[in-house]
């Protein structure tokens, strides 16, 4: 047994028993026996019923992080060792694993914790007090796996540099853990290859998440003109050229993401067909409509607009206004294919949002298709920040 309990409020802890991740501050009734924030508890109901065990960190309104459903579960490393084999056999069977993420959270049953693996390399974030007890544990156990299948991991380097890890209690961490090697990783997806940045890039250094959704547009593109809005380090602009665009200009208002871009276009020979400019999206969509520009496909995967849900409203208002002049540039028959990677704002808002941008500008939507994230980055049910990722395609048709 633990230690110490946590003793749910009365009428409490119904998210927990509908497959939630986590128990609130607001739930807890009281914590009772030795304990100190990172270790791991027993969770009971108002009547002494078990519930789950989990990490506690009262610095957190995430108190409780669920680790186990089980009383008799007792978190060692053999514990570990299996959710991490778990992990791994869920991707080998969904997944190609060349690059992919190996570990996504609360989906995976390690509450707190991300790391992908990017040819050889693994990057690593660890956003919670609990599991980044667990860390080191557990990168070994993941190598220990990996090799078992002949893979051998070259480097690990840390990404815990969010700034919700100050939430934790916990600083900001960001460095090689182990040996250090060139932290420009070349990696290859869909046939594309890239340079990615696990010291620089943002997040984990690549969005492996949209992996089969940029493979989605490549039957769209052969001879196309296309437009990739938010481009970041080119991932959609390059599947577009490899797969016979006849042109493809791809925007992003990073600089370095920019620079990248171009470095990855020269790597795939495709320089003659796929460019790259820095500007902001917002002010070069209506530079291109004044120009009477038109692409066969315009593609746009902004970053998340709205990262809380008090910021939904007006998330919303640049969803609406991306989307409306992207369909301004679309040929009559041509695609759009737009999404958004903020779990506040669902599927059924995005698809109302474009809808009434289709509205406002008089052209019917045929729905080609809808997308989530990757295998790789698991939805777990009744754990509603794993379901984030929404990736629509149209046809825009202008009724003659």
């Amino acid at each position: 047994m633990n230690a110490a309990t946590v003793t749910l409020k009365e009428g409490e802890g119904r998210a927990l028993k509908a497959g939630g991740p986590w128990i609130y501050d607001n739930e807890i009734a009281a914590v009772e026996g030795p304990c100190a924030d990172g270790d791991i508890v027993t969770v009971v109901d108002c009547k002494g019923r078990f519930l789950c065990q989990g990490f506690l960190n009262r610095r957190s309104k995430l108190t409780v992080r669920v680790m186990s459903r089980e009383e008799s579960a007792v978190i060692d490393r053999d514990f570990l060792r299996m959710r991490v084999r778990n992990a791994w056999d869920y991707r080998k069977r969904t997944v190609d694993t060349s690059s992919c993420r190996v570990i996504f959270g609360e989906a995976d049953f390690l509450p707190g914790l991300v790391v992908d693996k990017f040819s050889d390399i693994l990057v690593v974030q660890s956003l919670a007090l609990g599991i980044d007890r667990m860390k080191n544990t557990i990168l070994d156990l993941l190598r220990e796996t990996l090799a078992a299948d002949g893979i051998t991991i070259r480097g690990i380097y840390e990404r815990s540099d969010a700034p919700v890890r100050e939430r934790e209690g916990l600083p900001r961490v960001k460095g090689f853990i182990g040996n250090p090697f060139d932290t420009k990783v070349e990696i290859q997806e869909n046939g594309v290859k890239y340079l990615v940045d696990v010291a620089e890039g943002q997040k984990t250094g690549f969005f492996l998440d949209q992996k089969y959704n940029r493979k989605a547009i490549w039957p769209l593109c052969p001879g196309a003109r296309v437009l990739d809005c938010f481009t970041h380090t080119g991932s959609f602009a390059l599947n577009a050229g490899l797969a016979g665009a006849a042109s493809v200009l791809g925007v992003d208002a990073s600089e370095l993401a920019v620079a990248q871009a171009r470095e990855n276009a020269a790597l795939n020979g495709l320089t003659d067909r796929v460019r790259f400019e820095c500007a902001d999206v917002f002010e070069l969509l209506p530079a291109l409509i004044k120009k009477k520009e038109k692409y066969d496909l315009v593609i746009l995967d902004p970053p998340a607009f709205a990262k809380s849900r008090g910021s939904v409203k007006n998330a919303v208002k640049g969803y609406k206004e991306i989307n409306l002049r992207a369909l301004q540039l679309v040929k009559d028959g041509g695609y759009l294919a737009t999404c958004s990677c903020s779990h506040f704002v669902d599927a059924a808002l995005l698809g109302q949002t474009v809808r009434q941008a289709a509205n406002n500008v008089r052209v019917r939507l045929r729905q080609v298709e809808f997308r989530t994230q990757s295998p790789d980055h698991p939805i777990l049910w009744g754990a509603a920040d794993s379901d984030y990722l929404k990736f629509f395609i149209f046809q825009v048709c202008r009724e003659k």
